[in-house]
């Protein structure tokens, strides 16, 4: 299996949200019979018609101080009395072609709320001028000049001002609230928190999302500074700068900025996301001192949301909508109060909704399965929970091409599917067993939840210097040998001699997974995923080991199903 080079943009709007779209658009500034009456069809005339009898929408270019123009939209109260003021949102773009408009459905929830909104997109993406920078501190002085300008607006109030943003505006907003200690406010989501570890995981790049990112971006619009990252990346040269570049662009390394101020920070997430680094998310979450509250959801990147930014009902703007009303005083939510701590969903069950009040109440012990060889008859492995089992060795060969495990066969549009109750079904009965190693439990004897953080143990001995393995752990049906992804992680090995055996740890990806009865829980080890960059020379040979002393296992935060 592969991933799909041929698929569209993941990103990209539908014909029909673009049409959508750009009728809310005309219908806000040109707020006529006809234009409100042209979004009857989408079932949003009333909603518009209210918006703009207590509110005034406008399309305007920020100037920068180095004369970049920044392409926005204000929409602020109507009518408010002398001396009122209101408080104010700032919407930085996600990632997407039509820039600050994606945020056009949240506007009259916003408004509705009493907030002024000032909605943006980042330099040189969209209508806006200058090169792009990733979220670098070029972006982030931006967001100081946009509040400038914002609390220059009559009626806002300069104490109350508030970020919200998805994807890239997320990243922009966590990082705008390190630097302005004006920003009273933030709620991310789809957010990252180690730029780095979202790039490079386990030394291993993550080279089909960094790909479709970069083509987001569009090359020709990036900075010389970030077109160097680029090639770098490419050419996987992990250097200092390269790490530097990073650095500046994560929200990890401004905890005491947050911490000092104790800034109020909304992250959402999702299980299976497969742009940014979720663990980093998490500790991230688990670090800040001040207010916090943590999403984790079904799917992948920006799934969560995107209901939401449509102006529909989604956790993670509901929960955006709390967020500012507590902490700034407007009226956009539902009126309750914001539930601070983990909240999250399992697979694959968008109606759950558990909640804790830390990452470590949350997270269940971890229960180790020691990896056996397999019985004989059996083709696959035994994962047990009875002693370490030391002295086995099984080959898989690499020959460049993935097995049927893949992390996800589409960027985002498999995470959907997941949402939608569809999750990827994967035939790992029909996997070679000479491309993959698999280890196998008995079938499990009641309903069991996984739950939190994993971690797999095993020795490695590849015949060339360096080597990439990628773990899998499975939901597998005994009946029909089908499998659905729990989680997953890669790691590449770098020796220094060809046939070095290395024993290496790493994290699995968190996860929150509901297991049936009789299932058996399933873990795959091979060498290649089109998600990730290969170290492999192919063909070659690797042998997956468990020495006496360093046997091998992974560790599961397993629980029965309350």
């Amino acid at each position: 299996m592969s991933l799909d080079s041929t698929q569209e943009n993941p990103f990209d709007l539908s014909p029909d949200e673009l049409a959508k779209l750009e009728a809310i658009r005309e219908a806000l500034l040109d707020p006529s019979p006809r234009r409100i009456g042209r979004l009857d069809q989408w079932g949003l005339a009333d909603t518009y018609e209210t918006y703009t009898e207590i509110s005034r929408y406008t399309e305007l270019s920020i100037s920068m101080s180095d004369g970049t123009m920044l392409d926005a939209s204000l929409s602020v109260p109507r009518d408010l009395a002398p001396g009122q003021t209101c408080p104010a949102v700032v919407l930085p773009a996600p990632l997407i072609g039509v820039g600050h408009r994606a945020y056009l459905g949240m506007i009259p929830r916003w408004a509705l709320g009493g907030y002024a909104v000032l909605a943006y997109s980042q330099r040189g993406l969209a209508k806006s001028t200058g090169e792009i920078h990733v979220a670098g501190p070029q972006d982030v002085a931006d967001a100081t000049e946009v509040i400038d300008a914002l609390v220059q607006i009559d009626g806002v109030d300069p104490d109350r001002i508030g970020f919200f943003g998805s994807s890239y505006g997320a990243g922009t907003s966590l990082l705008a609230a390190a630097k302005d200690q004006r920003v009273k406010a933030v709620a991310g989501t789809s957010a990252w928190g180690d730029l780095f570890a979202s790039l490079y995981e386990n030394g291993t790049r993550h080279l089909a999302a960094f790909e479709a990112l970069v083509k987001l971006f569009d090359e020709d619009r990036c900075s010389e500074e970030f077109r160097g990252i680029i090639e770098k990346i490419r050419s996987n040269t992990i250097d200092d700068e390269v790490r530097e570049f990073a650095r500046v662009r994560s929200p990890k390394h401004c905890l005491d900025a947050y911490n000092n101020a104790n800034t109020p920070i909304l992250l959402t997430t999702a299980w299976h996301e497969t742009i940014f680094s979720v663990p980093a998310v998490v500790d991230l979450f688990t670090e800040l001192t001040g207010p916090k509250s943590l999403l984790v959801q079904v799917g992948d990147h920006g799934n969560g949301e995107l209901p939401g930014l449509a102006g529909l009902i989604s956790k993670p703007t509901e929960m955006a909508y709390r967020w500012m009303d507590h902490h700034l005083g407007g009226s956009a939510g539902d009126g309750a109060q914001p539930q601070y701590g983990v909240r999250s969903e399992y697979m694959h069950n968008l109606l759950s909704d558990l909640r804790h009040d830390s990452w470590e109440s949350y997270a269940l012990p971890r229960r180790r399965f020691h990896l056996a060889d397999a019985t004989a008859g059996e083709r696959d492995g035994q994962m047990s929970e009875g002693g370490p089992q030391p002295g086995w060795t099984r080959s898989v060969k690499a020959t460049g091409q993935s097995t049927e495990a893949v992390v996800a066969p589409k960027l985002v549009q498999t995470g959907l599917a997941e949402r939608m109750g569809l999750p990827h079904v994967y035939k790992t009965a029909e996997i070679d067993r000479g491309l993959a190693a698999i280890w196998t439990t008995e079938p499990l004897e009641r309903a069991m939840r996984v739950q939190g953080d994993l971690e797999v143990r095993v020795t490695v001995k590849p015949q060339e210097t360096d080597a990439t393995i990628v773990a899998y752990l499975m939901d597998s049906d005994p009946a029909t040998g089908r499998s659905a992804i729990i989680t997953h992680a890669p790691y590449t090995i770098t020796n220094e001699r060809p046939g070095q055996a290395t024993t290496v740890t790493f994290p699995l990806q968190p996860a929150h997974y509901v297991l049936a009865k009789g299932r058996r829980l399933q873990l795959v080890i091979d060498t290649n995923d089109p998600f990730f960059a290969d170290a492999n020379t192919a063909p070659s040979a690797l042998e997956l080991t468990s020495p006496q002393g360093a046997e091998s296992y992974i560790d599961i935060p397993l629980g029965t199903l309350d």
